[in-house]
C-alpha cells in the first residue's frame, strides 16, 4: 500500500517539460456590454424644426459620430408634426446642448423602450417587379430598376411638386438634380429622403 502511495506521490511532483507551458484560466465572467444601442427620440412641435436639427445634428455627428435619424412619431405621443429624430440616448446633454447653441428646443425628449414608443419606419417600400418605389412621409419615388431612371414623382400637395416632378422624372438617379437643393416645401425634403433610400437600396 505504501509503495502506491509512494508512486502517486512522485506523479503529482513531475515537473513539466521544457516544451510545456502553464496555460492560465480564462475568467468565466464577461465583460459586461455597454448599453451604447439605448436610443431616444426628440418631439418637436413643427416640421420646420425636424428639418432645421436634423441639419445641425447631422453637421455635429460627422465630428461626434452620433447616429441620427429622422422616423414617424410614435402613435402614443404625436403632437401634429410627422417626424421625429432618433437619437442616441447617452449622448441627450450634448445634442441638447448642441440644439440650444441655435436657437432649437424640442417640446420633449423620450427614451424609447423595446415594446413601448418605438418610432415608425419613415420610409415604405413597394417592388413592382420592373420597377421600384419608396415613400417617405407623403412623397413617392418610383424607378426603373434594371435602368435607375425615375419614372413618377407623386404625393405631397405642394406647390413646387410639379417643378420637382419636371426636373427629376426621365433621369438617371445619379444624374438627377437633389430634392434638397430645388425644392423649397416639406414635400421637398420628404422627396429628398425617399430619393436618398431608394439609391440606397439599389446600390445595395
Amino acid at each position: 500500500m505504501a509503495f502506491f502511495e509512494f508512486l502517486k506521490l512522485k506523479k503529482e511532483k513531475r515537473p513539466l517539460k521544457s516544451d510545456q507551458t502553464v496555460k492560465p484560466q480564462a475568467k468565466s465572467q464577461a465583460k459586461p456590454q455597454a448599453k451604447s444601442q439605448d436610443r431616444g427620440i426628440l418631439v418637436f412641435e413643427h416640421t420646420s424644426e425636424v428639418i432645421r436639427a436634423e441639419s445641425v445634428l447631422k453637421t455635429a455627428a460627422k465630428i461626434n459620430g452620433w447616429m441620427i435619424r429622422v422616423m414617424g412619431p410614435p402613435p402614443e405621443i404625436r403632437t401634429g408634426c410627422d417626424l421625429v429624430i432618433e437619437f442616441p440616448v447617452i449622448e441627450e446633454l450634448n445634442i441638447l446642448r448642441t440644439l440650444q447653441e441655435v436657437g432649437i428646443e424640442p417640446l420633449k425628449t423620450v427614451p424609447v423602450t423595446k415594446h413601448l414608443l418605438k418610432p415608425v419606419n419613415l420610409f415604405q417600400t413597394k417592388d413592382f417587379g420592373q420597377y421600384l418605389m419608396v415613400r417617405a412621409a407623403n412623397m413617392k419615388l418610383t424607378v426603373e430598376k434594371k435602368t435607375m431612371t425615375i419614372v413618377n414623382i407623386s404625393g405631397g400637395g405642394c406647390p413646387d411638386v410639379p417643378y420637382l416632378a419636371q426636373e427629376m422624372v426621365g433621369r438617371h438617379l445619379t444624374e438627377a438634380p437633389l430634392p434638397r437643393d430645388i425644392g423649397h416645401t416639406l414635400c421637398g425634403y420628404a422627396l429628398q429622403l425617399a430619393y436618398e433610400e431608394i439609391t440606397r437600396q439599389c446600390s445595395l
